[in-house]
């Protein structure tokens, strides 16, 4: 693109290096915020930007929510002022260069990978795509498939020998690639976790292959929309500058927990947090919110403004009791919970330094696990007990 030049990280240059040297398939193996994604957008832009004959690229993720919060708005926020609406199909999430065009869409729309041919390929995250998906998609392409994730543990693009195979590239990438771009309080949090969780900072740190071992909750499934029926009731974890808040919004039908995230954000006091609540719908002196009980002060608060919000139970070993509760139930998310799901995805049992799993946790990804277990735990106490708190 010509005006307002971007600034360029080394992960942009190996890609277009790959690219020119018509490398089949382009891996992109790397920690948190490494500008994988970034970058690959840039150079997709520009290859639609400056075709010279009709050439479509297609940027595919897991989920339409994960696109319209990742890839769709990492790429209007590269165009900038260049953005135009006109060119922009909002329905098919399409934009048009002239000649070049770029198709966003997700591969849980089996018509669509099973759809026309492209020039090029982008998955996102690809280790949420299944390998079935991902060769759907790979035999239809003409010219380069480009794939990022975060090493998170072996998937099919390792067992498969994508990442080997001499006909592929693989790049890979570390916070550090990006340090010119980024914020130093960004560098400074990635680093500030370099001692408390090892496998954490093993993946997102230094993008290192990683483990799965010792996942709280290994099972879930991702859907649309919350059923209509089912007993309901909300968890709210606080947070504030480093920890987010968050709230999530659950349904019990039998053995079924079916949960929505609707805050996750840092910085709320707890005068936002009630402004949120009704913006929400949340219905005053009526909807149940259970919430950390270790903020008394806070749910006052909240209280104050005529929400029906009340410490959840605590007592001895009362958060690996929940851990169990919520376990006993089959896990569901709404796919617009994106910060809810890569928790639930990451959120594991820390070791000791014999290896063996302790009961505590790994914080970063916590704060939508607690909320909804706040939840959980919350309501069932309310319903075996009625409103007494028992060690609350």
């Amino acid at each position: 693109m010509e005006s307002e030049p971007w600034k360029l990280t080394r992960i942009h240059k190996a890609n277009l290096a790959a690219y020119v040297a018509r490398k089949r398939v382009i891996c992109n193996e790397g920690g948190t915020s490494s500008s994988k994604t970034y970058s690959i957008l840039q150079l997709l832009i520009d290859i639609a930007y400056y075709a010279k004959h009709p050439f479509l690229i297609s940027v595919v993720a897991e989920s339409m929510p994960h696109l319209k919060r990742g890839c769709i708005r990492d790429f209007m926020n590269l165009l900038g002022a260049r953005f135009n609406d006109s060119r922009w199909n909002r329905t098919d999430k399409i934009y048009t260069f002239d000649p070049g065009v770029m198709e966003f869409f997700s591969a849980d729309e089996p018509a669509k990978l099973r759809g026309g041919r492209r020039d090029v390929l982008f998955i996102n995250e690809c280790n949420n795509v299944s390998w079935d998906s991902f060769r759907e998609l790979d035999i239809r392409t003409r010219l380069a498939t480009i794939l990022d994730w975060n090493p998170v543990s072996e998937f099919w693009a390792h067992e498969n020998g994508l990442t080997t195979n001499p006909n592929n590239a693989y790049i890979h990438s570390t916070y550090l690639d990006a340090r010119d771009v980024l914020p130093p309080e960004v560098v400074a949090n990635i680093e500030s976790n370099k001692d408390t969780d090892p496998n954490w900072w093993n993946v997102y740190g230094l993008g290192l292959l990683g483990k799965v071992e010792g996942l709280v909750y290994p099972a879930f499934a991702q859907i649309d929309e919350l059923p209509e029926k089912g007993e309901d009731f909300y968890g709210l974890d606080f947070g504030y500058s480093n920890d987010p808040t968050v709230l999530v919004y659950s349904k019990l039908m039998g053995k079924e927990l079916y949960s929505d995230q609707l805050i996750y954000e840092t910085g709320l006091t707890n005068q936002a947090i009630a402004r949120k609540l009704e913006e929400l719908g949340v219905k005053k002196n009526h909807a149940e919110i259970f919430a950390d009980s270790a903020e008394p002060k806070s749910i006052d608060e909240i209280k104050a403004f005529g929400f029906n919000i009340k410490p959840c139970p605590k007592g001895a070993d009362s958060v690996e009791y929940g851990h169990q509760k919520v376990r006993q139930f089959k896990q569901f998310w709404t796919k617009r919970s994106l910060q809810c799901i890569k928790e639930q995805r990451n959120f594991r049992y820390v070791p000791d330094k014999d290896g063996k799993f302790t009961e505590k946790t790994a914080h970063q990804f916590s704060h939508g696990m607690d909320a909804r277990r706040y939840g959980v735990i919350g309501y069932l106490h309310r319903v075996a007990y009625g409103f007494g708190f028992v060690g609350a």
